[in-house]
This record gives structure tokens, sequence and C-alpha cells, in this order.
């Protein structure tokens, strides 16, 4: 383990530190850890730790473009609390230790957790609640879209311009028999083969979120002068999470419950309060500690990224619904957002007249979900509510 401490060429405000600490390892694959020097109210040094020996000044330039580009510059919004469920349960400590211990989740691969049939049976009773509440608020219409999203798509709604940081592409070889041929003969012979330079295209990736099928499917439609419509969805998502990959908390392969709203701006509005209403509910009646404050995404070196932060939190674009799964730290399980015509208009989804639809979504994160309800009532389903025991019989 190699250490390297780089001095910020402009300290920044300690008010954007979460902002800073999750983009450091991003910076370069090379680190595993890093430490925040502050004085006076700001952040002036960090000290990064390694995996082998890296040069203080090309470390410098990548984290003052990050804090140029993404930090420096944005407003500091302070964080308004929407909703606020109890007091903070204590937490049950070495939740994820003992599933593992269990056998009731399996750690696959880097940032990737396998669940066994108790844990999955708890994602999927949160998931049938969740899928209750907008049916019954909306009688929205059910898809299951297929896992793999054409890049092209991500391109026109700006996710990889926004966050390239979290893409994950899906490639093959190039469709040649020479190739196929290569590559045997290389692993039968015992040697290595570069898979990379053999690949034929990106033309798909691993979806970062479920509602960009939906603006996908519904790319060129148009809407009739009162049409509105709510679509819910279920599938498998994938961000890239470098070393942020902890337990259950972040994964790179998890689940979503999404629910887009397209409609007129009032239609979209209300449908979000509605749905944070209705899920309010539901975790009060749950027991479920957390809370709900304004939020903003991670945008990464984006050309305008303060000035799109800044927007984002001061018109509570975004709110993030956290749970408690410890003693000082809390996980976001879900976040309902407002789009107002972005995606339309990236995607061409307009009325008969002509005028781009607006919309909204939130998205629920069932792993996440899952796991800050075992933080709180334990792995015993004794100490469960009593209609989560019902439900789910043993974990």
């Amino acid at each position: 383990m190699f250490e390297t401490r780089v001095a910020l060429r402009s300290p920044i405000g300690v008010a954007h530190r979460a902002e800073v600490e999750r983009r450091l390892f991003f910076l370069s694959a090379d680190i595993v850890g890093f430490e925040l020097a502050e004085d006076e109210g700001r952040i002036h040094e960090i000290v990064f730790r390694t995996t082998r020996p890296a040069e203080a000044a090309a470390l410098g330039d990548k984290l003052a473009h990050v804090i140029e580009k993404d930090i420096a510059g944005r407003l500091h919004v302070p964080s308004k609390v929407l909703w606020h469920q109890g007091e903070r349960r204590a937490a049950h400590p070495g939740v994820y230790e003992d599933m593992l211990a269990g056998g009731l989740v399996f750690e696959s691969g880097e940032g990737q957790v396998a669940l066994g049939g108790p844990v999955v049976a708890l994602m999927d009773h949160f998931d049938a609640a969740i899928t209750r509440i907008v049916a019954s608020r909306f009688g929205a219409a059910e898809f299951r879209y297929p896992t793999l999203i054409p890049t092209h798509v991500l391109e026109k709604v700006g996710y990889v311009t926004s966050f390239p940081h979290f893409l994950m592409f899906v490639t093959r070889l190039h469709g040649d028999s020479d190739v196929y041929r290569a590559v045997v003969a290389d692993l039968a012979g015992g040697g290595a083969t570069d898979l990379l330079s053999r690949c034929d295209n990106v033309d798909y990736c691993l979806p970062p979120t479920m509602c960009f099928h939906t603006f996908h499917q519904l790319a060129g439609h148009r809407f009739a002068a009162e049409e509105r419509r709510v679509v819910t969805a279920r599938g498998k998502s994938f961000r890239f999470e470098s070393r942020y990959a902890r337990s259950l908390e972040r994964l790179w392969d998890f689940t979503i419950r999404e629910v887009v709203c397209l409609g007129d701006p009032a239609f979209v509005t209300k449908a979000r309060a509605d749905l944070m209403s209705d899920v309010f509910a539901y975790l009060e009646e749950l027991g479920l500690s957390g809370y709900c404050e304004v939020g903003n995404d991670p945008f990464f070196t984006d050309a305008d990224t303060p000035g799109r932060t800044t927007s984002q939190r001061m018109l509570e674009l975004k709110y993030e619904l956290r749970a408690d799964v410890g003693d000082d730290r809390t996980v976001a399980i879900g976040s309902f957002n407002l789009h107002d015509q972005f995606f339309s208009n990236a995607m061409g989804i307009r009325r008969i007249d002509g005028d781009l639809v607006s919309t909204a979504c939130a998205g629920f994160g069932l792993e996440r979900l899952t796991y800050a309800f075992l933080c709180q009532f334990g792995l015993d389903p004794a100490g469960w509510p009593a209609a989560v025991r019902a439900d789910v019989s043993e974990v």
C-alpha cells in the first residue's frame, strides 16, 4: 500500500465533502482509500492510498479537473427534509456478515451479491407492496423489458455525457471464424488471449435504470390531447460503482421497481406528490425509520455539472428517500424525480399538436430496501411487523 498527499489547488468548503468523496475512487483504479484534511471549514488536502506508487502531480491534475467541473461554482443549497419517520431505530449489528455466514447471500463477484430464497421473498414482498400502491393510485400498465438497452438510447437521453463513470457496456467477439479459432487456440494452449481487441462493438449497454426502457418504448409517440400514462417495470439495473461497492448498499448489479408518469406538467407533478404520500404512509405503517430530502444526481465532468446540480436542488427536481442502516448511516432506497420535458424532447414524445409531454419517475432499490429492513428489524422473523411476518415465512 502506498500513500500520496495531494493539496487542493483551490480549497473547497466542507459543505461539499460528500460530493468530493463520491467521486474520488473514479479518479484512478489504483485508489483503494482516502482521507480528507480540513482546516477552518475548508478541505485543503487529500491523502490517497493506492495499490502502487502514484504521482502527486498526475493525481492533482485529475482532482483539480473534477472539482472544477463538478463541484466548484455550485451553490450550497441546504438540505430540505420533506418527511421523517419516527426515531432512529437501533441497528442490528453485523447483519450483512450474519447473512453471509448463514448462506442467505453469496458474493459472486465484484459488486455482485447472489441472494438466497428468504431474502428474495422479502424483496418480492416489498415489490408487491409498492406495485399495489401504484396499481391502486394510477392503474399503471406493467411491462417487463429486456435486460440490454441500445447504447444510442443512453446517448440520446444524455446519460453517456452525464454519468460516464457508471456505464457498463456489452460486446461480443467479431463475427469471423478466424477470430473464434484464434481465441479457442489461445485458451487451449494455456496462454492468455486479448478478448477485448477481438470484440466487435458496443451497440448495447447494461441499463443503469428502468425508465430509459420506457422512454425508448415511447420514442416518437404522439399523445392524444388529454392522454396521460403511468408505466411501471421491475428489472435488473447496472452501474459501475468502483470501490464504493459495499454489502447490499451499493451494488454493480441490482433490482429496481420503476414508475414513469407522462402527461401534462400538473399531472406529473401531482402524480409524484401522490406517490410520495402513499409510500410514506406505507413506511409509517411498516415502522421503517428514515427520511426523504431534496437530493441531486452525481453528474460527472458534464459541461455544466455545478449549474445542473444547483438547479436540481433549488427546483427540488429530485427527492431522495433514505432509510437508517446503522447508528450514523443511511442508504438511499428510492427517489422521486421530475424531468420537465427533458426526456420527451430527447426521444420525441409529443402530443398530437406537437407540444412535448412532461415526465416524472420514481425508482425503488429492492435490495437496499430489504437490507435496510433487516438492519432495523433483524434476521429473526419474530421481530418483524406482523404483516411482513405473515407474508414471508422465514429468513
